[in-house]
């Protein structure tokens, strides 16, 4: 909607005029209108002739007009169109009209005004004026003297053939502030169905009809901004927008802010870093892991794990990316904080269905974390201080076309152990750290050079004993190329590292020390090009090289351990795809992706060879032959397809299919995350896993989108999961096919959001009932686990409830509050006891046949940020909270010990009281 904020005019006493002419109301037009609004017949007119109207919406709401004309020119026009109805007009040479109530708006003593009804008259003096007339000079329209949602901006090259066609405006949406690109952000055109979003750069491409329009551009969290166009072609125009304020109560949260139902995509989530530092944190410390595990269909094994269990998927089944790199241990100091640090991270995406087909290589989701380019605009900072952990962030400009961020975390948490009464702990030490470093260069519009790195690494050693040291290793180089305004490509190559050493030295025959790594070499070139509104085409190539040394265990210092080894393995991903999102209707759109996946392991590796028939057992072990090149390929499809259709603005239904296919394995005989936890390539006996599922969600938004509720169903198939044989040995395991067995997986359920997204009072409340399954039907398995039948996997948690809540009391204090409950995780219990062979055993029950205690937690914190000033060196905020707030005994697992020739239970709790925490922040 236009407005003319006339109050400009009248007292803005130094804006330049000029005498007005009648260039601007020459042209003719076309009009058959019957009782309509100002509005309809603004548009009805811009889209005729290259004219931009300004007037007072409200002010004018209650008017209806009629005019009936055909090739009449304009001023003639508007003279019917405004008969009687006390409106006036009065144009600009550059075709800026102004309706005015009353009484026209003078440009000079004898302009030329038009009367509503009559012809063009000369007016001396001041008769018409306003009060404060202007004086003499070049007239500027008041769109100009206001904020950038007022300016008029000219797309293109002014021609004859302005309203006619379409043209393709392209730009970057950016953060005014730090002039970073904000993705997700929506991009609408006034009085059309169109609606694009930015990508995670910040770019867009749209088209439009040519004329006068207005574009708007919103983002949640950031005020509304608009633009006035005048569209004569193809061009450029890059917007900035400004934190949304919420003491403004004329802006508000707008209607365009309904991805949720507008998109095609299913079962995605999407965080920014503003949500995850208003939720209490575990030590202080900011996650957008545990931020991801309130939300429904994602789900933990037990307190301080920051692995994700995603509709059913084991934890190795989450492709984890970082900036385009792979962390293959996205966690420290035991799982209780995730490896990503806030201070970098701009925004995280997780997947749990519609995975677009340019993501590959693992079976349940995807979760990207990206971090921000820099501040482009000035040097700045930010940190914090916890109790077991700080960090700290620089960035800024380098020369005019470069920026850089870098980040970096450490702990210093053995003073917490040496506060502990039991000497065990003092005896212990604990650490971590991590660097994060990103440079962007932008040699010009159409070239774009991003080269980001990760390093990481973690140290414990507890009570004196075994040392333990892992990280990851990450770099990433990426080239941006624009073909043009409509299409672009991406090219990255980039290089994976995670290592895990342990070493036990103390001086006796047992010392040794075991190593384990694996890296990747990786390459990608993804194309999207934006035919118009109605397709948007992608496809690409990737290929990824691993290498992976299983194991090294060999005595140090007095140990006398034999060396032992495990064979290293190779393998080939590479794959192929395209895709195509289509608009069919301004209600229907269709996501299309097909993807073809190639796998081969390689050698040389020795390969051992069974009874035909046999089960895989070391016994019938009949020869081992070293074979070289292409040892075992796999192929296959992976087609995507996500449908979206609008019942009406607010409510849309969604439904897709994906399967996913994944080639290499993680071996765990743990529940969580351990560094323990090595990797294993699909070979001849472990086949690549392949996984179907199919979702339908109903989306419905309330209250100008202000509130977001959604219900999905899902299903979910998986075929060659990897499962253990009872008794399994995984360490050192040269032939781990013998201790490995081929399953069937489902997973099914329901998960339901109610989210609120404006207002002092925020946040959501998440639901959801899933079942996960497993049946190990491999015939060459003599005893299948539970006689072959569907038994609960160790993450199936049925029942899961989070609720998360924050209340604004200012703009310097604020509280959050997070509830959570969980069905207890499966295990497997003793449940007699028989005498055999002169002494007593254990009878267990089928495997995972109980559960553990449901899961209970409560968190609170309270924000406090310092004074708003603008003039100050830095900014600080303080966070303080108590996790567990009730000092719930949460038990992580229940475990048994045969003592006085009894059985006794015992619970293992993680964290058994309340723990406060304090951190302070500061940003420059």
């Amino acid at each position: 909607m236009k407005c003319l904020y006339t109050v400009l005019l009248i007292v803005g006493g130094s804006i330049a005029v000029t005498a007005q002419s009648k260039k601007s109301l020459d042209g003719k037009v076309s009009l058959e209108l019957d009782s309509v609004k100002i509005s309809a017949l603004v548009n009805a007119i811009e889209r005729q002739q290259p004219v931009f109207f300004y007037y007072d919406s409200a002010g004018l709401s209650g008017i209806n007009l009629s005019v009936h004309v055909k090739d009449k020119p304009l001023d003639e026009a508007l003279s019917i169109a405004f008969d009687t109805s006390g409106l006036f007009f009065s144009a600009d040479d550059d075709g800026h009209i102004f309706i005015t109530v009353g009484q026209a708006i003078s440009m000079n003593p004898g302009t030329t005004t038009l009367k509503p009804g009559g012809a063009a008259a000369t007016l001396p003096g001041s008769a018409l004026q306003t009060a404060s007339p202007p004086t003499a000079g070049t007239f500027v329209p008041p769109a100009r003297l206001s904020s950038e949602d007022n300016k008029l901006y000219t797309i293109g090259t002014a021609s004859d053939h302005y309203g006619e066609g379409k043209a393709t405006l392209s730009g970057y949406i950016r953060h005014n502030e730090t002039g970073e690109g904000i993705s997700g952000a929506s991009i609408t055109v006034e009085g059309t169905p169109l609606r694009v979003i930015s990508d995670q750069y910040g770019y867009y491409v749209v088209t439009l009809p040519r004329g006068a329009r207005v574009l708007h551009v919103s983002y949640l969290g950031m005020a509304d901004t608009r633009r006035k166009l005048r569209v004569f072609g193809d061009g450029k125009l890059n917007v900035r927008m400004d934190n949304y304020v919420t003491a403004l109560k004329e802006v508000r949260i707008s209607g365009e802010k309904s991805s949720n139902v507008r998109s095609t995509v299913v079962g995605m989530q999407k965080v920014d870093i503003k949500t995850v530092k208003e939720l209490p944190r575990l030590m202080g410390e900011a996650d957008v892991v545990r931020v991801l595990q309130t939300l429904p269909g994602v789900t933990s094994v037990g307190e301080g794990s920051t692995g994700m269990n995603v509709r059913g998927g084991a934890v190795d089944q989450n492709l984890v990316m970082f900036d385009g790199a792979t962390i293959f241990s996205p966690s420290h100091f035991f799982g209780f904080f995730s490896g990503f640090n806030a201070g970098v991270v701009k925004d995280a995406e997780l997947y749990k269905s519609s995975i677009p087909a340019r993501y590959g290589g693992r079976l349940s989701s995807v979760l990207e974390v990206v971090t921000r380019e820099g501040n482009r605009e000035k040097f700045s900072g930010s940190g914090g201080i916890g109790p077991l952990s700080g960090n700290l962030t620089l960035e800024g400009p380098i020369g005019k076309k470069t920026t850089f961020i870098a980040g970096g975390r450490s702990t210093y948490s053995d003073w917490a152990l040496n506060l502990l009464d039991d000497d065990r702990y003092k005896n212990s030490s604990a650490a971590f750290y991590d660097l994060n470093a990103k440079i962007t260069h932008r040699f010009n519009d159409r070239n774009t050079l991003y080269l980001s790195g990760y390093w990481s690494k973690d140290r414990f050693k507890l009570d004196g004993d075994t040392l333990y040291r892992y990280g990851n290793r990450n770099a990433v180089l990426k080239w941006k190329h624009f073909f043009n305004d409509r299409a672009f490509g991406l090219f990255s190559a980039g290089y994976d590292y995670y290592d895990f050493d342990m070493e036990s030295d103390r001086s006796t025959v047992n010392d040794f020390r075991f190593r384990f790594n694996i890296s990747q070499l990786h390459a990608n070139y993804d194309l999207v090009y934006t035919l118009d509104n109605t397709h948007k085409l992608t496809a690409g190539l990737s290929a990824t090289r691993y290498e992976l040394q299983p194991g090294e265990y060999r005595a140090v210092g007095k140990g006398q351990a034999l060396p032992r080894g495990v064979q290293g393995e190779r393998g080939l991903d590479a794959a192929a795809y395209i895709g195509d999102l289509v608009k069919v209707s301004a209600d229907l759109s269709i996501d299309l992706g097909l993807r073809f996946n190639y796998y081969s392991y390689l050698g040389p590796h020795d390969v051992y060879s069974y009874i035909p028939g046999a089960p895989r057992e070391v016994n019938n072990i009949t020869d081992t032959v070293t074979r070289s090149g292409n040892i075992k390929g796999y192929m296959g499809l992976e087609p995507r397809v996500a449908l979206r259709y609008s019942l009406n603005g607010n409510t849309s239904i969604k439904l897709a299919y994906n399967r996913t296919r994944q080639n290499i394995h993680m071996l765990s005989n743990t529940t969580a995350i351990s560094p323990l936890d090595t990797w294993k390539l699909s070979d001849e006996f472990i086949k690549p896993g392949t996984g179907d599922q199919l979702a339908l969600g109903l989306y419905k938004n309330f209250r100008d989108n202000s509130i977001e509720t959604s219900v999905e169903v899902y299903y979910k198939r998986i075929r060659h999961a990897v499962t253990y044989k009872n008794n399994a040995e995984l360490f050192l395991n040269d032939h781990i096919e013998t201790d490995i067995a081929n399953a069937n997986g489902r997973a099914y359920g329901i998960e339901f959001l109610v989210k609120k997204t404006s207002g002092k009072l925020n946040g959501w409340f998440a639901y959801t009932y899933s079942r996960t399954e497993l049946q190990m039907d491999d015939p060459l398995v003599p005893e299948p686990i539970n006689g072959g039948a569907y038994f609960p996997a160790d993450y199936d948690k049925p029942h899961v409830v989070n609720l998360v809540a924050n209340y604004k009391v200012s703009h310097r204090f604020s509280m959050s509050l997070l509830g959570n409950y969980s069905t207890g995780r499966p295990i497997t219990l003793p449940v007699a006891r028989y005498y055999y062979g002169g002494s007593y055993r254990v009878l267990y029950s089928n495997r995972n046949a109980h559960r553990v205690p449901g899961y209970f937690r409560t968190d609170f914190s309270v924000n406090i940020e310092g004074s708003h000033k603008r003039k100050k060196l830095a900014h600080s905020s303080f966070t303080l909270g108590v996790y567990n707030l009730t000092g719930r005994r949460n038990p992580y697992s229940v475990y048994y010990i045969s003592e006085e020739g009894k059985v006794n239970g015992y619970k293992l709790s993680i964290f058994g009281s309340a723990i406060p925490f304090a951190t302070y922040n500061f940003k420059f």
